[in-house]
């Protein structure tokens, strides 16, 4: 479904984030719990690409299994990172010819190692070359991909002036944009502060408060690494030092915590949550029973 339909649709989207597994025991793992990921309904469900397009085939296969073998609704992540025009093109063609609706359009991360060569520099370029895409017909829906991007509530490290940053947000709405979903955040009055910049800045499209639960200890340090600039309040640092060597305990405090932002974001009028899951169920489901819902249709 269009993205354009879905908000139309839900006047809150709930969505999930899903990687691609790298090996047949994490594709055994994932789909064992799709099930469960469905009795959620969520709004749609998205799907990581990885650093350089290094997961580039099992992207496209895990968004084909889902649209086909599953109720959910994929949205492929597509980076910019070594690819060319007709990378990008063939990419399109393909999950047009799916059934695909949207793409989430993202720079992503250049490679550990090897060449970082690409045509693409930035996220609006890409998001420009969808939008041609979509004006040259090549998608069965008249409108073409619905189109998302990224958003930074606490800063990105590669544009520290944040004027700036919000320049290049506005752009990459401007090339055709239809809505925003947050990177990461812990801290919600940051996600609160940036949205209404983003409406000052004349930023007119939905945004969407990207949440992930810790787990555990060794995910938090893993956040910290990937998500750049967020920060980790005082408050949440020492309810999860106070859980010590007991696992079960910090995943209970992350939950809360994830909870307790979720309940804030409601009452503060968000319209849309997306849940980064790392393809476990179980601390979704516990947030949802902490709402007090079945399925995000409750919430539509």
């Amino acid at each position: 479904m269009h993205i354009a339909d879905i908000l139309s649709r839900d006047s809150v989207t709930t969505s999930f984030e899903f990687f691609p597994p790298r090996n047949d025991a994490g594709w055994d793992s994932l789909f064992h719990v799709i099930a469960d990921f469905e009795k959620l309904q969520p709004s749609f469900v998205s799907v990581t690409y990885g650093a350089a397009g290094s997961t580039r085939a099992r992207t496209h296969e895990l968004v084909v299994r889902l649209k086909t073998q599953t109720r959910l609704d994929p949205i492929p992540h597509l980076t910019c990172a070594n690819h060319t025009h007709a990378d990008i093109e063939n990419i399109l063609t393909q999950y047009a010819q799916c059934g695909v609706s949207n793409i989430l359009a993202l720079r992503g991360d250049a490679p550990l190692t090897g060449s970082t060569a690409s045509e693409f520099q930035h996220a609006v370029d890409l998001v420009k070359c969808i939008h041609r895409f979509n004006q040259g017909g090549g998608h069965p829906d008249r409108r073409g991909f619905g189109i998302g991007v990224a958003g930074f509530p606490e800063g990105h490290p590669d544009t520290p002036n944040t004027l700036i940053q919000m320049d290049h947000l506005r752009a990459k709405v401007d090339a055709g944009a239809d809505y925003i979903c947050s990177q990461l955040f812990f801290n919600n009055a940051a996600f609160f502060d940036w949205r209404e910049r983003c409406e000052l800045a004349g930023i007119r499209v939905p945004v969407m408060a990207g949440i992930m639960p810790i787990t555990n200890i060794a995910g938090l340090k893993r956040m910290a690494d990937l998500a750049g600039g967020t920060t980790f309040p005082a408050k949440l640092l020492r309810a999860v030092q106070r859980c010590g060597d007991d696992a079960a305990a910090v995943e209970r405090v992350g939950i809360h915590w994830a909870t307790e932002q979720c309940m804030a974001l409601l009452d503060g009028g968000v319209r849309g949550i997306h849940l980064y899951t790392l393809n476990k169920c179980a601390a979704t489901q516990a947030i949802f029973q902490n709402l007090g819902i079945k399925t995000s249709a409750q919430l539509r």
